[in-house]
């Protein structure tokens, strides 16, 4: 059997225990209905919900705030993350400010961005551009610093222009640091949406979480939590394979220092 299908079934198997507990939990403790509701109760109020066509108007709301906000986070934080590591001038004048944006509470910033943007998806995409910006650049001010100064002087002796060296040194060297930010920046986007939704708006996941807690339809709320939770592994998935894709040298390095069967 291949380590493949092992960890598969190994997933498959803790996912099966996490229910049984979950189901033994409730029986064991007699915990009520609106505390914490069972399994298959979660299945029926997820499957009524997709069917009714409730849930899909909301979680194309969220779908849009998460992804347009996250490219607009990510692609802004590449962007000055490479700006910064090119000129040391610049680093000095900036990045203070940058580290003192990113102390600022998001969650707090949120209802004055519901001031100025107003109640609708514009509101939500900048809050989640907030949000998922700092470790990507972070990560890719630091993957363009640690590019290897021997590789950097030889380009240089070879009089190779300064575009050449940061398109085939630096970024190559930052790629893998960049494509591991993304993917926090994705789960931060998520929340960001939520929280956004949770301040002031008529849809999204975050406004059926709310109105599950108001009902007390605990059904209705981790549906909509579990929902998140797929969003988030799918959006990972996602650059994970772009990641193994598009970074395929860190992948042939892998392969190369694995040891071979015997």
């Amino acid at each position: 059997m291949s380590e493949g299908v092992k960890s598969f079934v190994l997933s498959v198997l803790v996912g099966v225990a996490l229910i049984a507990a979950w189901f033994g939990y409730i029986a064991y403790f007699k915990v009520p209905t609106y505390v914490l509701v069972r399994p298959d109760v979660v299945l029926d109020t997820g499957i009524h919900a997709f069917t009714s066509g409730y849930i899909w108007p909301h979680l194309w709301f969220t779908t849009q705030a998460t992804l347009f906000g996250f490219v607009l986070g990510s692609a802004t934080g590449i962007m000055l993350g490479s700006i910064l590591a090119e000129s040391r001038i610049l680093e000095r004048a900036f990045y203070p400010y940058v580290v003192f944006f990113q102390s600022m509470p998001k969650v707090a910033l949120a209802p004055l961005l519901i001031v100025w943007f107003g109640f609708g998806m514009a509101s939500k995409v900048v809050l989640v551009a907030l949000i998922s910006f700092f470790p990507v650049f972070i990560n890719t001010f630091v993957g363009m610093r640690q590019t290897d100064s021997d590789l950097i002087n030889v380009l240089r002796v070879c009089n190779a222009p300064r575009a050449s060296i940061f398109f085939h040194a630096k970024v190559p060297a930052a790629a893998g640091t960049i494509f591991a930010s993304l993917q926090i920046a994705i789960s931060f986007s998520l929340i960001g949406a939520i929280v956004a939704e949770f301040v002031a708006s008529k849809q999204g996941l975050g406004t059926v979480i709310q109105q599950g807690a108001l009902s007390l339809d605990t059904g209705l709320i981790m549906t909509g939590v579990i929902i998140l939770s797929f969003m988030g592994m799918i959006g990972t998935a996602i650059i994970r394979y772009v990641h193994h894709w598009v970074v395929f040298w860190e992948a042939r390095g892998d392969a190369l220092t694995q040891p071979s069967p015997v």
